[in-house]
């Protein structure tokens, strides 16, 4: 007993530790993309005062940074993606636990990409970030192989609240998703590694939520079954953009032909003509999420236009193969939503609560994100960090509950399984090929 409690007491330290790198080298990384976003804006603002064709500057500097990101993942392939699938197959065994060298490649890919433009979310590197950082940890600790997966898995949950400044979220993360697990030894690792990560980072970026909302009134509970029904059809949405994800994967794929690096500046320099268009429309959106839940106008046709360019260029961005996750681009989609189901229930019950598009769009965030990647728990947990509201939590889970449901109905597996079963025997994302696909059943 007093060995078992004096590894518990190492396992734990050492997740205090390394809590504390991935906390900074996070923090770091989110200081990056906040500088990177507002460059973007001003690049594109001083391309519209420029004589001639200035739309060209941003197809060119988000086809750049694309590229460069496809480089270093030329380099260092398992950069590629959100790497989110990587931990959770590391956790349970199928794959190795990440090399140093990923750290690098992740925190300067994923800059390059998301920076750029790309839809892609700052959480996906600082996950996989937090599982080098993790299993580094383990490995110099002296730790064996099992509490080297756990740390891994841990420190990537960590990764996660700091991507979103979420230490409750990024826990529930670990023990939702990636482990599926509450046994003592994982709950505490993985507590003592979010709260210090996101305390160290909050030395960096500053301590407040990562969204400014008025206080919100909490709905009528008569509103509940309307909270339901927008969850249901809020699954369905989930169901395809899960879909989308998975199509954009493989019609790339299909092109064997073009290089890789090549497919990404493309995509990059799609993206980066959308940006000219509008710079909210690109990036992880949280400009755009601000403005919705701050309580801003947005018009129903400006919504509808936002919402359909975020449904293809997510999946698209995702594509590219550059380092770059889901969940962030999730965010602002649900947010989206709840404005056009306001819309749409203002325009059919005219005697409706205007009032609700900014609980309905928040709860939206909770239910998209719920739906997709099948955590509600966490989703509404990070939803509710990320806003501070606490007076949206019984149509949240009403909403979130629903539209995951909709999405098992639907039979949409959770976006992380599909991807995880797609990743090369060696540990990389990627389509497999067609005998590799018979050889594991078809999957």
């Amino acid at each position: 007993m007093p060995r078992m409690r004096s590894g518990l007491v190492w396992v734990c330290t050492v997740s205090v530790l390394a809590g504390v790198v991935i906390g900074f080298v996070g923090g770091a990384f989110r200081w990056c993309l906040q500088l990177a976003d507002r460059w973007r804006v001003d690049l594109v603002t001083w391309a519209h005062d420029l004589p001639g064709p200035g739309w060209l500057v941003p197809i060119a500097v988000a086809a750049l940074g694309a590229t460069l990101a496809a480089v270093v993942v030329r380099w260092v392939p398992l950069a590629a993606g959100s790497g989110i699938q990587h931990v959770e197959a590391v956790y349970r065994g199928a794959a190795r636990p990440p090399t140093l060298m990923l750290l690098p490649a992740k925190f300067i890919g994923g800059v390059l990409a998301i920076g750029s433009g790309l839809v892609l979310g700052r959480e996906g590197p600082t996950v996989h970030m937090g599982a080098v950082i993790g299993a580094q940890a383990a490995r110099r600790g002296g730790l064996d192989d099992r509490d080297v997966r756990l740390m891994q898995t841990a420190l990537g949950g960590a990764g996660l609240a700091v991507a979103f400044n979420a230490p409750i979220g990024g826990a529930l993360f670990t023990l939702e998703e990636a482990t599926k697990s509450v046994h003592i030894r994982t709950v505490l690792v993985t507590l003592f590694s979010a709260a210090t990560a996101v305390a160290c980072a909050r030395l960096i970026l500053g301590d407040q939520p990562d969204f400014q909302v008025d206080p919100v009134a909490a709905p009528s509970s008569t509103l509940v079954p309307v909270f339901i029904v927008f969850g249901l059809v809020t699954g369905c949405l989930g169901a395809l953009y899960s879909r989308l994800v998975l199509s954009f994967l493989d019609g790339v794929a299909a092109v064997p032909r073009i290089p890789a690096v090549a497919k990404a500046a493309i995509i990059g320099a799609i993206i980066g003509l959308v940006a000219f268009v509008d710079p909210r429309a690109v990036g992880g959106g949280d400009g755009l999420t601000q403005l919705i839940v701050g309580g801003g106008a947005l018009a129903l046709p400006m919504a509808l236009g936002y919402l359909v360019v975020r449904l293809v260029a997510g999946p698209l961005s995702y594509a590219a193969a550059v380092p770059g996750g889901l969940f962030a681009p999730l965010l602002v989609v649900g947010a989206l939503w709840g404005v056009l189901f306001t819309g749409g229930l203002n325009v059919l019950i005219p005697e409706s609560n205007p009032s609700l598009v900014v609980p309905m769009a928040i709860v939206g965030m909770a239910a998209f994100f719920g739906a997709v990647v099948r955590a509600p728990v966490t989703a509404i947990v990070l939803v509710i960090e990320m806003t501070a509201t606490t007076s949206l939590v019984v149509p949240m889970l009403a909403a979130t509950a629903a539209a995951v449901l909709a999405a098992e109905l639907l039979k949409s597996p959770p976006i992380y399984d599909s991807l995880r079963e797609r990743m090369q025997p060696d540990g990389n994302s990627g389509p497999l090929d067609s005998q590799e696909r018979r050889n594991r059943g078809g999957q």
